[in-house]
């Protein structure tokens, strides 16, 4: 399996190679160069764990990796760090099923496919003889920092800097990210928004005059986000294994379709879903969840991708992690309903950046009659979460629940009764303040008052990584401007 970029180049890398590079030399995202089948018949898998179904999947992505190579990455990555019986969990709860991916250290989803990337990345350097320092730099909206950061810890061979809104995470989100031990991690605020810190990355990834200085210092950068390929194909396990257990709990009988619900911000996530479906699991809709910074939403339903800011303001929300105007998978997505028409996607690109607007082809639009988009607001999440709760005793935080909402939209509208499974991206502790205003807890001091309230109140026990944060000392406490991150990034290095 070979990977090649989304906007074109000819020239196509392993997967080991991929992984390492990060992004294409034309600035474009790997994909494989063609999806591959399901490795086994989902009747065969039935009764398999997460584990044995995660290598399957991502060994049939990675098939450079030798066997050796990936029973290391993946017995490494989920091990004892997940609580869960089989290192997620599929609940049912108010006629849907949620597949919690938050039982790692961080209490969040990035868990699943951060745990794996240190494995994957450390693999792929001494397959392709890589000598160099690998810098993983990556901007966070709240959980892909403290992830990344808790997963490239003192490997060895990196060094990890992770560049985050200030005030645009929660408290919870912002103290684990400032309190990360490690010698190779480093941790900047910026004065800005999310895709203030995104835009700020791509750019220093495309400075090649920035990589030629750091190349002399031994060093060559790549990412943690779902920009790399390494961090994005591990999430496509989640839906193939949620399929696998519905038909093993005979709520499908294998063939049947699913229905695939997913809050949405930088798109990675229910892109692995559609990978899912291309190799061979049935999914009927997916259904794209998204907050007040509803681009998605309106892309999805008039083909029109608009971040002008005229047209369109940035908005602060009690979902921080879907805070994000520009979605980069989607140029996934667009590559491959586009039949794989590199110079398009380069163009709709291009236009996002200079122009902040971008329309698709009749084709393309036609294409996206597989999703539904639609939103929350903060109000309408807060209701879900609170109703949730006293109808079916399962707490929900904002971002799962903005999921719940707009299925609950699209039942209304549709009547499409098929099994859904929708993704459950953090523990409601992360966010305990909202999670706490919504079931009627008064006020508290602070984000970690409201977490002991929160534990109080419900009795639903406080995950491990998340206990006693508010004691852990700060380690990290720089702030920049956006266009100082170049300069944050060099001086880390030193």
């Amino acid at each position: 399996m070979n990977y090649e970029s989304t906007r074109g180049s000819m020239i196509k890398k392993t997967g080991a190679q991929a992984i390492v590079q990060g992004i294409a030399e034309d600035k474009g995202l790997y994909v494989p160069e063609c999806i591959p089948a399901l490795p086994s018949e989902i009747k065969d898998m039935v009764g398999k764990s997460y584990k044995e179904i995660a290598y399957e999947i991502i060994g049939a992505f990675f098939d450079d990796f030798t066997k050796e190579e990936m029973d290391y990455c993946i017995n490494g990555a989920y091990d004892e760090k997940f609580t869960a019986s089989d290192v997620v969990e599929l609940k049912e709860a108010g006629g849907a099923h949620f597949l919690e991916l938050y039982h790692g250290k961080t209490a969040a989803f990035k868990d699943m496919a951060l745990s794996i990337l240190p494995y994957l990345m450390t693999t792929s350097m001494k397959k392709e003889g890589v000598r160099d320092k690998v810098c993983i730099l990556t901007a966070t909206s709240g959980d892909t920092g403290k992830a990344a950061l808790e997963g490239f810890a003192d490997v060895e061979g990196t060094e990890i800097i992770v560049f985050y809104p200030t005030g645009g995470v929660s408290q919870v989100q912002e103290r684990q990210m400032v309190s990360q031990e490690g010698a190779n991690t480093h941790v900047f605020a910026i004065r800005g928004n999310f895709d203030d810190a995104q835009s700020g990355v791509k750019k220093i990834f495309n400075d090649d005059d920035f990589a030629a200085q750091l190349a002399a210092k031994g060093v060559k950068l790549s990412s943690a986000n779902s920009i790399n390929v390494g961090r994005l194909v591990p999430q496509v396990a989640y839906y193939v294994y949620s399929y696998v257990k519905l038909v093993e709990r005979g709520v499908l009988e294998c063939g049947q379709p699913m229905n695939v619900v997913v809050p949405t911000g930088n798109f990675g996530n229910i892109l692995a879903a559609y990978y899912a479906k291309e190799m061979g699991v049935p999914i009927n809709k997916f259904i794209c969840a998204s907050n007040d910074n509803k681009v998605l939403t309106d892309f999805i339903n008039t083909g029109v991708y608009d971040i002008r800011p005229e047209t369109r303001g940035f908005r602060c929300t009690n979902s921080p992690s879907m805070d994000i105007l520009i979605s980069s998978n989607l140029e996934r997505l667009l590559y491959l309903l586009s039949g794989r028409d590199g110079q398009a996607v380069k163009e709709w690109m291009e236009k996002l950046d200079k122009e902040k607007v971008y329309e698709v082809s009749e084709p393309v639009c036609e294409a996206l009659n597989g999703f539904f988009g639609g939103f929350s607001t903060e109000n309408d999440t807060l209701s879900t979460i609170s109703r949730m709760w006293a109808e079916n005793g399962y707490l929900m935080d904002t971002h799962t629940a903005v999921a719940y909402k707009v299925y609950q939209d699209y039942l209304a509208q549709t009547g499409d009764k098929t099994p859904t499974v929708i993704a459950s991206t953090a523990s409601a502790y992360k966010f305990a303040e909202s999670v706490a205003s919504a079931i009627g807890i008064g006020s508290c001091e602070d984000g970690f008052a409201y977490v002991s309230a929160l534990a109080e109140t419900t009795g639903v026990a406080v995950p491990y990584g998340l206990r006693d944060l508010d004691k852990k000392p700060v380690l990290h406490t720089g702030v920049v401007d956006a266009a100082a991150m170049a300069d944050a990034v060099m001086g880390a290095l030193k």
